[in-house]
């Protein structure tokens, strides 16, 4: 006699219409008689998710890609930064277009309006699915995201991206400042440099500054820097500009 007990999935839904909520909650509890399954919770926005998961972890994640202020892409990434990271399921209606995109990266999704028969096949294999790479979801959109977030104490926490002063890399990690304190976060300059060009400007190898805070410059520096310093709204501190990148001082001192 077999007394193996399977442990039901964990589920979370994301979903900003409550009606499609309801609807997956509806399937879900379809889906119970052939699968153990158990719902720990849902959100309406990407920032209560994000909160409620970090509490209540869940395996699965049920995510709506167009939501407001953070679509279901940027949530996912955000996500990732657990330290259990869930198995991401997307809900959409994209066109075709984006759900090859899907396809071609492995990236399981539900095209709405949602079926019985396709949910429980996308639950059913996710038990044995391994969390959506990063970089395959920054693949997947071209819109910048619209917070960074740092990894704390077992929590996700966003720092929307124009309360950010500057961003300087130290080793494996960058430094976020914003006019009320510093973030560490695991990611490349280079790729936030990238994502994020049109916001910020590179005034040293390590160091991107937001366009919006700079506030000036003096003469100062450093021994082999340019011999000026950036002055940032709001902060005492200075920051070098390189030689390489001298260009900035006549293109934002005007």
């Amino acid at each position: 006699m077999n007394d193996t007990v399977t442990l039901p999935l964990t589920v979370f839904i994301v979903d900003d219409e409550a009606p499609a909520r309801s609807r997956l909650k509806e399937l879900l509890a379809d889906c119970e008689s052939q699968f153990p399954l158990q719902l720990v919770g849902e959100a309406g926005n990407g920032r209560d998710a994000l909160e409620m998961l970090a509490e209540t972890p869940a395996e699965v994640v049920l995510v709506d890609i167009r939501m407001p202020q953070m679509d279901g892409i940027e949530l996912a990434r955000h996500l990732n930064k657990l330290d259990h990271p869930p198995v991401i399921i997307f809900t959409t209606a994209y066109d075709s277009y984006a759900i090859q995109a899907f396809e071609q990266r492995a990236i399981d999704y539900l095209l709405k309006p949602i079926r019985l028969g396709r949910l429980f096949e996308a639950i059913s294999r996710a038990r044995d699915a391994v969390p959506i790479r990063t970089e395959v979801l920054q693949e997947l959109t071209p819109e910048p995201r619209s917070n960074l977030s740092a990894h704390e104490r077992g929590r996700v926490l966003l720092i929307p991206i124009d309360q950010v002063l500057y961003l300087r890399a130290e080793l494996k990690y960058v430094t976020v400042r914003t006019a009320e304190r510093e973030y560490l976060i695991e990611e490349s300059l280079t790729a936030l440099e990238k994502e994020y060009s049109a916001r910020f400007v590179r005034i040293h190898r390590n160091c991107l500054v937001a366009k919006n805070a700079i506030a000036g410059f003096e003469k100062g520096g450093e021994e082999g820097e340019s011999g000026w310093l950036m002055k940032i709204k709001g902060l005492e501190e200075r920051l070098p500009i390189s030689r390489r990148q001298s260009g900035v001082v006549k293109e934002y001192g005007k």
